[in-house]
């Protein structure tokens, strides 16, 4: 018995080991996997869905076109990145809030200057007076709370004793850029409390024609017989194109360009998925991205309903953020320089040709040549750019949404549309156009927005006689006078004069076209609409709050 019991006692003690054993093993393969996942990983593009919800947003359309809804377009200043800064001043100015009015105010009342005879009413308004700007910096804080006050200038004399101009800079709070906005009202003044000021009555929008700051203009350009209007410039834009500098800067300098592919000519949201596919791509790798500032507008945005070439990526986007944010070079610039160098120098430029999208970023990671030039000459949509940001690469690429801003030129126009209304409006998205006529994806969207659908719905929504934006791609403009019963509508057809002739867009843009005229395309009114939607108090959408319509067609919710 005692030798039976010795020679089964190694067996069970070798079974567990062995049991041990594997039970180790097992757990030491499943740490280096969730190792190699979490190294590998990458978080996705930072919008308002994830990678993936975007990507089948973008691709899912037949023949890998985009056929989303084109009548509203985020970009950067629209999503939450964090707190916004300036690249170039390092932070955001400092607002103006009631705790910096109160500091000022005991400032001014421990000041030995303080003078007596501040309470009397038949003395005449000294506008430079610090109590005067105390009392509108208050009352602008009271009225507009959707508005940051960043800073004032002294205010100056109105056109009557009691009145004052006084201007300022300003951000909307649902705003995410550091961009400033300017406005200057006339305000009529009295005496107020403790010898204080108070404002009796406030202009609108751009009153105080006296604060307006002087602006810098450029001579007037004529061409043939016809007279242009003299340009006046916004001098916070700097859209004009970098220089390369010498030859030797040229040659240390390394670079990603892509050729035209078959997004030109596309919708405006297949252009904008392509282009930051191939601006990641660069700043994965380390490059600076050649840039074609030359743009085709779809026929889908121009009332020809054909296709546009020639227009300038500076007429819809921020060109002077994304050279803040971003490695770029316009692309005439670079291959002017790039021919100089091949010119006067015997050893050319070392040049990697890609002639394929999947040769992918990874395998460029290394490559030491000057410019990697990725050739799209496939049929489509094989020649679509968005295609390297597929697969794998979707990994380590990662779109910069932050660096694609809208114009500032078309900014500075939602900023008039919204300080006419005095900020204090609502708005609705009603989308028609095609979808309205397509009754088998959207078969009540027609009806649901027709004017009498639309005028029940929005009374349980909207107070009666409040300011009414109509943000839509409806093109009759006579098409929602049923609401004007019960609200002051207001559409974008109603401020043309902020893209006419006379008006600081229109010689801006003239001056980047080489003194012709720019037409206000579909694309911009889309960019505007968006821009004043979502500065509304309320906001009602059409696939959300008017129909039960799928945004995207039937079945697709």
């Amino acid at each position: 018995m005692k030798d039976s019991n010795s020679s089964t006692e190694p067996i069970g003690q070798n079974l567990i080991k062995l049991i041990s054993n594997l039970c180790f093993s097992v757990f030491v393969f499943s740490v280096l996997v969730i190792t190699v996942i979490a190294i590998t990983y990458q978080p996705p593009d930072p919008w308002l869905e994830s990678a993936p919800a975007l990507t089948k947003l973008f691709t899912e359309s037949e023949n890998a076109t985009f056929q989303n809804d084109n009548s509203i377009l985020k970009t950067g200043e629209d999503l939450a990145f964090g707190k916004a800064e300036s690249p170039a001043s390092g932070a955001v100015t400092d607002s103006i809030t009631e705790a910096v009015i109160e500091k000022t105010e005991e400032r001014i009342a421990n000041s030995t200057l303080k003078s007596d005879s501040g309470c009397n009413e038949t003395q005449v308004l000294n506008c430079s007076d610090p109590r005067v700007l105390i009392a509108v910096e208050k009352f602008n804080l009271r009225v507009f709370k959707s508005i940051v006050f960043l800073e004032y200038q002294t205010p100056v004399n109105g056109s009557k004793e009691e009145e004052c101009d006084v201007t300022w800079r300003f951000r909307n709070k649902k705003e995410k850029s550091w961009r400033k906005y300017r406005d200057f009202r006339r305000f009529k003044l009295g005496i107020g409390e403790n010898c204080t000021y108070k404002v009796v009555h406030a202009g609108g929008w751009h009153s105080g024609i006296n604060a307006r700051r002087a602006r810098s203009r450029i001579s007037n350009a004529t061409k043939g017989s016809h007279k242009i209007a003299p340009p006046v410039r916004d001098d916070d834009i700097n859209d004009t194109i970098p220089s390369l500098g010498s030859e030797m800067n040229f040659r240390k300098g390394k670079y990603l360009y892509y050729s035209r592919g078959g997004d030109y000519c596309k919708g405006m949201n297949h252009y904008l998925w392509s282009f930051l596919c191939g601006l990641g791509e660069a700043m994965y790798l380390n490059r600076t991205f050649v840039m074609d500032l030359n743009m085709c507008l779809a026929a889908t945005y121009n009332p020809s309903n054909k296709d546009e070439e020639g227009k300038d990526f500076r007429y819809y986007f921020d060109f002077e953020h994304l050279k803040e944010v971003a490695s770029i070079v316009e692309e005439d610039v670079f291959l002017k320089g790039w021919k100089k160098w091949d010119r006067s120098h015997k050893r050319k430029l070392p040049v990697k040709k890609v002639v394929s999208h999947k040769m992918t970023p990874m395998q460029l990671k290394k490559d030491k040549n000057t410019i990697i030039w990725r050739q799209f000459d496939a049929p489509e949509p094989e020649n679509y750019w968005y295609r390297v940001c597929e697969g794998q690469a979707a990994n380590y690429i990662q779109r910069p949404w932050h660096s694609l801003w809208k114009s500032k030129r078309l900014m500075n126009i939602v900023s008039e549309i919204s300080g006419k209304m005095d900020w204090d409006f609502d708005a609705v998205h009603v989308v028609r156009g095609e979808k309205a006529q397509n009754k088998e994806l959207w078969p009540h969207l027609d009806s649901d927005t027709s004017p009498d659908a639309l005028l029940a719905k929005l009374k349980g929504m909207i107070q009666p006689w409040r300011n009414l934006y109509v943000a839509t791609n409806e093109p009759f403009y006579n098409y929602f006078d049923k609401l004007r019963s019960q609200y002051k509508v207001h559409l974008l057809d109603d401020y043309k004069e902020l893209w006419g002739n006379t008006s600081e867009w229109y010689n801006e843009t003239m001056v980047l076209n080489n003194g012709r005229p720019v037409d206000f395309d579909g694309y911009m009114r889309v960019e505007v609409d968006t821009e004043v939607l979502y500065r509304a108090k309320t906001r009602v959408e059409t696939f959300y709050n008017l129909t039960k319509d799928c945004k995207d067609g039937i079945n697709t919710c």
